[in-house]
């Protein structure tokens, strides 16, 4: 169930998708087709707290995904979201940059004193240019994609907290369609080098 509404997915459903297919079937659509109809719904980051998710994003699993807009707040009513300087490529199937992905933490109370928690953000971006070979900056988009988890707390033998998440990395599973696409790739490169 969603703000806007009740999704009803087929047993079994899991909502799984890889990096690529993020940005490229859900962001890259939700920038180019305005009236695109989407599951994942639009959120305003500043209004819920992370544990607050539930029934407002599109969640699968342990991961909550929703779409806000690239300028937006990112505070809540009990703190903030803080960037934590890492940035990855999205790189397609046929190695061509298509976005890039920030991690932000949810830290308790006010900036920039706040005590962080399990809570990650993955935030989505689609490069202006994405059928270019390299991504320009994040400019030009309106959107973001955020997928957002909660890490598991554990302590060590010395006392100190460390996180760990079960949260997949988005790897290299593709979907059928694009096994089918790259499939087709290959043939084709098989047949063009033929004597």
């Amino acid at each position: 169930m969603m703000g806007s509404g009740i999704i009803n997915l087929p047993p079994g459903f899991c909502f799984s998708p890889t990096d690529e297919q993020l940005v490229l079937h859900f962001l890259y659509s939700k920038e180019s087709l305005p009236f695109y109809s989407n599951i994942i719904p639009d959120l305003h980051v500043s209004l819920p707290d992370p544990w607050e998710l539930n029934g407002k994003a599109l969640i699968s699993g342990d991961q909550y995904y929703f779409f806000t807009k690239v300028k937006e707040n990112k505070t809540t009513e009990n703190g903030y979201w803080n960037e934590i300087g890492v940035t990855e490529p999205i790189i397609s199937a046929t190695d061509k940059k298509v976005g890039i992905k920030k991690y932000l933490v949810f830290y308790l109370g006010e900036g920039p004193r706040g005590t962080e928690t399990g809570w990650v953000m993955q935030e989505y971006y689609i490069c202006p240019y994405v059928f270019n070979t390299q991504c320009y900056g994040i400019s030009g988009s309106k959107w973001v994609l955020c997928k957002v988890y909660e890490r598991k707390k554990f302590q060590s033998q010395q006392g100190a907290n460390y996180y760990y998440s079960d949260e997949d990395d988005g790897g290299s599973e593709l979907s059928w369609q694009d096994e089918v696409f790259l499939s087709l790739d290959d043939d084709l490169e098989e047949i063009k080098s033929l004597p």
